[in-house]
């Protein structure tokens, strides 16, 4: 005759499931910490250079940019955006870190004729290329033709975007010379504006440059200004 287990109640299921959760917990917590210093341990590990101990350093490149037509040999992290490469390492501060996520346009600057948001761009890929900031559109200390324009409109208000929005149009007319197309050309097989840009070309080109203030009419009429003369020059 088998003999019967003793019943278990619900308040000692309930105990067990508890203790049975602290240990699990306990045991994950542990491992994690165990990892975390062992990873800790090891970035700070001394990497032994002959007899003298020296803490281990991030691997770094050289790499030749040119910026605003001067050459710049720079060592970098692999991990070091073309937005930090600017301003911290060459102290070219005009370009702006807005987002830091490529949504806001404030960082945008011109490489090799395209313009990109250099917060997202990493320095090692444009090893050898020519980029163009806010600080390299005026022409021998005279602003540009742009630069001339967004004063004549008050095409800025407190001014953080406004580097970012000077090298996008600058990007855009230029585009728009060659025959780009974007997405809010009617005809795209036949209709060529030049630089002579109806507003909603301009906007629609411009759409990637957010100003918190506002100013997108006046920026609109200033890029407007400089297409309309250049096309007619």
């Amino acid at each position: 005759m088998k003999s019967k287990q003793p019943a278990t109640s619900a308040d000692d299921r309930t105990r067990v499931n508890l203790e049975r959760r602290l240990f699990m917990g306990t045991v994950a917590a542990t491992g994690a910490g165990m990892s975390l210093g062992a990873f800790a341990q090891d970035a700070e590990a001394p990497v032994h250079a002959g007899s003298a101990p020296v803490r281990a350093r991030a691997r770094r490149v050289r790499i030749r940019l040119d910026v605003n037509g001067v050459a710049h040999e720079l060592g970098v992290e692999p991990r070091v955006t073309l937005l930090d490469a600017l301003r911290e390492h060459l102290k070219l501060t005009g370009t702006k870190k807005g987002c830091d996520r490529g949504q806001c346009g404030a960082c945008t600057v011109i490489a090799d004729g395209r313009r990109i948001n250099s917060c997202l761009a990493l320095a090692v890929m444009y090893d050898g290329a020519r980029i163009t900031t806010v600080e390299g559109l005026a022409r021998e200390g005279e602003p540009s033709p742009l630069q001339r324009a967004f004063v004549e409109y008050d095409a800025f208000q407190c001014g953080f975007c406004t580097p970012g929005q000077l090298c996008s149009a600058t990007a855009l007319l230029a585009e728009a010379q060659a025959g780009a197309i974007s997405a809010a050309t009617a005809d795209l097989k036949h209709e060529r504006h030049g630089t002579h840009l109806p507003d909603i070309e301009i906007r629609e080109r411009m759409s990637g440059n957010i100003c918190r203030c506002g100013a997108y009419p006046n920026i609109v009429a200033a890029i407007r200004d400089v297409g309309t003369k250049a096309a007619s020059s």
